[in-house]
């Protein structure tokens, strides 16, 4: 799983940088998904498909950085990306996607490498036995915890109302008509 350096594991809940190879985009994804709900208080996944979009997300200085395909981002933006993981020391998780294997992009010459040696300590392979049904497990629970979230604070607004309603206020809801407001709903307070 982990080619050297840090077990895959670990790599889901520290904070170091980590080239996420094999797999399909969305197994990618599932694992920088579940790597991100350790870093939720920090903000939500930020997902980088562009060269443009990593200049933004090289400005956070903390929560999680995905890259689905880092082969797919020219060598200019890759140096950035190097650049930011050898001198800023406070910075995002960046969890560097890429399809197919490590070797093959070498040879082809789509990834740079002083970027393979600043990941090389952090590296997952997807296609390795096992890993598919990992992920498979992983997006299930994901799918689950979302529900679960969900339903939470579907409950807690509830309770919120009840409590404004014993309290005297009264929670009506007024759909806005008008074409020039995008709102689909306002909630109206009035105290009783």
């Amino acid at each position: 799983m982990a080619s050297q350096g840090y077990g895959e594991e670990e790599l889901l809940t520290n904070r170091a940088s980590v080239l996420v190879s094999g797999g399909t985009e969305d197994e990618r994804r599932t694992w920088a998904s579940v790597a991100a709900r350790n870093f939720l208080h920090e903000g939500a996944l930020l997902e980088v498909r562009q060269n443009e979009q990593l200049a933004e997300a090289l400005k956070k200085t903390r929560g999680v950085v995905f890259i689905p395909d880092v082969a797919r981002l020219n060598f200019v933006t890759q140096g950035l990306l190097v650049r930011c993981l050898q001198t800023q020391e406070e910075r995002p998780k960046f969890i560097v996607g890429l399809s197919g294997g490590v070797e093959p992009a070498r040879g082809k010459g789509t990834l740079r490498e002083d970027l393979l040696y600043r990941l090389h300590r952090a590296h997952v392979d997807l296609s390795a036995d096992g890993m598919r049904e990992r992920m498979a497990q992983r997006r299930t629970q994901l799918a689950a915890d979302d529900l679960a979230r969900k339903a939470e604070a579907e409950r807690l607004a509830a309770e919120k109302v009840a409590q404004m309603k014993a309290s005297g206020v009264s929670v009506k809801s007024a759909r806005m008509h008008s074409r020039s407001l995008s709102r689909s709903a306002s909630p109206k307070v009035t105290r009783g």
